[in-house]
């Protein structure tokens, strides 16, 4: 195993870019939330890719953006946190950039600042024509010495082994640090509230998404009476003002059923068994300025 390279690869952008979509499709297995919305990514989640000859660890962090709580300040503080502790950075932009914009500046400047082995990847490109792609290269090729700069389409699975190939050409030799088995740190309970989440942000307006917490609070294995296996899992959707607790529950709960199945559709394809859920909404309000909450955001 002398020539087995390992290592981290911090995933770093703007919200919206398509980071979680990327790492999904890299992974083969959903690890993060991916929702046509602001802000989805909360926590740096580990995702992990094994080859024949190495195994990289993926760090899908939070979307760079103008904070308005304590929990938009952990998210960025998370994202900028994962470069220096990274063996590649990779930045992700929109094809459909004219310019670099000011959160894409922002980010590049913390790259340079940091020094680090950095690969851009432009995706999206499936939206755009190719002389705006070429300009793009160009503008983005004279701010930094970019490793590789990888023109990828993620949700059409376009160019995604030659992200691989590269990462791989520049990780540093050593040994798996995950079981080969493995294809993220989160625990399955993690999962879960990932998937309820998810479900919740696709399904409801505008207002209500960024202030949904979920807690899964009883997660337990058994056999039925026919001694199949299956799962009870308790969890609660915690909103941040009565008004959105109706809007979640829905008329005649409606939209709770709704979240709840297509909920348990993923739970029970990630856990390969049938699977119980039974989920509540309270409201907990300005939990996004509630430290003791806001501790599970933190990147420790």
């Amino acid at each position: 195993m002398d020539n087995f390279k390992s290592g981290f690869v911090s995933i770093i952008g703007r919200t919206n870019v398509g980071k979680s979509t990327l790492i999904n499709s890299l992974v083969g297995e959903k690890v993060a939330a991916t929702v046509d919305k602001c802000q989805t990514t909360r926590t740096a989640i580990k995702a992990i890719v094994n080859r024949k000859n190495s195994q990289i660890i993926f760090i899908d962090t939070p979307g760079i953006h103008k904070p308005k709580t304590k929990l938009g300040e952990i998210m960025n503080e998370t994202a900028w946190g994962t470069i220096p502790d990274s063996d590649i950075t990779l930045f992700i932009i929109e094809a459909t950039s004219e310019k670099i914009g000011k959160g894409d500046k922002l980010i590049l400047d913390k790259i340079k600042e940091k020094n680090k082995k950095t690969i851009l990847v432009i995706n999206k490109i499936d939206l755009i024509e190719k002389e705006k792609l070429l300009n793009l290269i160009k503008i983005y090729s004279e701010e930094y010495e970019f490793k590789a700069i990888i023109p990828i389409s993620a949700s059409k699975g376009e160019n995604l082994d030659k992200i691989l190939d590269e990462i791989e050409k520049n990780l540093p030799y050593g040994p798996a640090y995950y079981d080969i088995e493995e294809y993220t740190d989160q625990t399955a309970r993690q999962l879960v509230e990932e998937i309820i989440r998810e479900k919740a942000l696709k399904l409801l307006d505008e207002e209500v998404p960024h202030g949904i917490l979920v807690e899964v609070e009883k997660m337990n294995l058994r056999k039925t009476t026919k001694g199949q296996d299956i799962y009870d899992v308790e969890a609660v959707i915690y909103v941040l003002r009565n008004s959105h607790k109706g809007i979640v529950i829905g008329k005649n709960g409606s939209m709770l059923k709704k979240i709840g199945t297509y909920a348990r559709q993923d739970i029970e394809r990630m856990l390969q068994t049938k699977a119980n859920l039974k989920i509540w909404v309270k409201v907990k309000e300005n939990w996004q300025e509630n430290n003791n909450i806001l501790k599970r955001f933190k990147n420790e």
